[in-house]
């Protein structure tokens, strides 16, 4: 039985982060990360392939490559956790014990829960930036598309980056107005949410670019089946006051957001809550089910947008506070609930909404976070996948100090 000091579950950018931030304040640390796949995936580069701007390999590295030296990797995929016992149990039977546990899984894309989605996807003009391989097609559908129609679906929340069905559309109809097919084409976003953003700041520049395109705003739109060879998308349409109903939509393009739901691994876990995440408290990341484990990134309970900017924010408080913990000391740092959601809602321009816990705009630049501008897709497009790989998955914590 295998013993660590510190046992990280997941080596996505939250896991990868928060081991080099702790590593940052104290080098003697025994750590290990568990995560079984051997591709590490710049994700928020996928809209950007999905638009033409970046090719899918720039987005992807091996786990190896990224994986920092002074960790052990252990490639298994865990099965459950014991929290009163301080082990994790892998799906090989191996047990791992630990002394501090911080929990990165992630969450997963519940392709499934649409039925004939999966069968449906990469052809037919059903496509996806939510997947690596997919976010290719989006772009050919894009550059070919001739037909009328095309569908942009956003399930319930809480999903990962609430904004990316969003940009997939801005930067398709802008493609299109550069075209000048835009006129010829039916653009739909159909939500089943009922607001197009949920920090409130930001739907009056959106919806600018929504009368520019020509959008149409279905909201109580929720995709519950997608027949791809006869190219029909099937929605339950819920109304206030109104009795549920199927919907039927013909497509020439479909653009589909998946459900999202914690790994199956950690809804059945003593970890979850209710809701099936990770429980913990929303200020320190320490979980509310055991003192010695924290948890950050998408995987988690906390009422915060899911984003990679979220977890690089939460990766050194998460260190601070844990090794705080060690120390029997009073935490030093509390998450404030920031994420940032790059809105590409042009070629050339975004709106770089920041903002924490209850829709509390937070910008990290002297502008108004509200307005499109070029700075923010030279942000987006230049600076932020060079911080990814060269300073947040490093321990560098440029844009997400902490004071400890």
């Amino acid at each position: 039985m295998a013993n660590h000091q510190i046992l990280i579950v997941g080596g996505g950018a939250a896991g990868i982060a928060t081991a080099a931030s702790l590593h940052k304040r104290d080098a003697s640390l025994n750590i290990a990360i568990i995560e079984p796949s051997p591709t590490h995936y710049y994700q928020p580069g996928w809209t950007m392939v999905g638009a033409g701007i970046f090719k899918k390999e720039e987005t992807a590295r091996s786990t190896a490559s990224v994986m920092p030296s002074y960790v052990t990797h252990i490639t298994g995929a865990v099965a459950s956790f014991q929290p009163d016992a301080n082990t994790v149990t892998l799906e090989d039977g191996e047990t791992l014990t630990y002394e501090y546990l911080v929990v990165a899984a992630g969450l997963k894309l519940d392709w499934a829960a649409i039925e004939g989605l999966e069968a449906a996807l990469g052809k037919n003009g059903v496509t996806s930036n939510y997947r690596y391989d997919l976010a290719p097609y989006t772009w050919d559908l894009v550059q070919e598309m001739r037909g009328k129609e095309a569908i942009f679906t956003q399930p319930p929340m809480p999903i990962k980056c609430a904004g990316a069905p969003q940009k997939a559309m801005y930067l398709s109809c802008s493609n299109w107005t550069k075209a000048g097919k835009i006129k010829d084409i039916n653009v739909s976003f159909c939500n089943a949410g009922p607001v197009l953003f949920g920090c409130a700041d930001y739907v009056p520049p959106l919806m600018e670019y929504v009368d520019r395109y020509g959008i149409n705003l279905d909201f109580g739109y929720n995709l519950v089946k997608v027949d791809g060879p006869n190219q029909t998308a099937t929605f339950m349409v819920t109304k206030e006051g109104e009795d549920p109903q199927l919907v039927e939509r013909k497509f020439d393009m479909l653009h589909v957001c998946p459900p999202q739901c914690a790994p199956d691994f950690i809804k059945n876990s003593p970890l979850a809550n209710a809701g099936g995440w990770m429980a913990v408290d929303q200020a320190t990341l320490q979980s509310t089910v055991a003192l010695n484990v924290f948890g950050l990134g998408d995987v988690t309970s906390t009422p915060n947008a899911k984003t990679a900017a979220a977890a690089r924010k939460q990766a050194p408080i998460v260190a601070a506070n844990l090794i705080a913990q060690m120390k029997n000391a009073a935490m030093p740092q509390a998450y404030d609930g920031y994420g940032s959601c790059p809105l590409t809602v042009e070629h050339g321009k975004i709106i770089l909404a920041e903002f924490g816990y209850g829709g509390k705009l937070m910008p990290s630049f002297p502008w108004d976070s509200t307005k499109p501008r070029r700075a923010a897709w030279f942000l987006k497009k230049s600076v932020l996948p060079w911080v990814y790989w060269n300073a947040m998955l490093k321990g560098k914590e440029w844009l997400a100090k902490t004071t400890s």
